[in-house]
């Protein structure tokens, strides 16, 4: 079993496995008021294909809709893992800014 938990103090979400004390995987974020923005997804190859980067995302992602938080997702992990689940794309922040020619 996966427990996956925020950590603000370290800006990152970590992973445990089956109570474990040892760290599995985590997912480092920027936050603020109005977005969290996802910068580095790491699992230890000791814990490599079980998940542990799916549940990271998955529970940083619920969390950030449970905040109203939108998010930017700069991690290619947590880019491709939203890409795959069309349920998360709402949360995608849209930039509102344009560059004129």
């Amino acid at each position: 079993m996966v427990e996956v938990k925020d950590v603000p103090e370290a800006n990152r979400y970590e992973a445990r496995v089956d109570g474990e004390s040892r760290i599995a995987g985590v997912a480092q974020y920027i936050r603020t008021a109005e977005l969290v923005a996802f910068v580095h997804t790491e699992v230890s190859p000791d814990y490599e294909g079980r998940g542990i980067g799916a549940a990271l995302v998955r529970t940083a992602l619920d969390e950030a809709r449970a905040a109203h938080l939108l998010v930017l997702a700069t991690c290619p992990f947590v880019a491709g893992w939203i890409a795959r689940h069309p349920e998360y794309q709402d949360l995608v922040y849209q930039s509102r800014s344009r560059v004129s020619d």
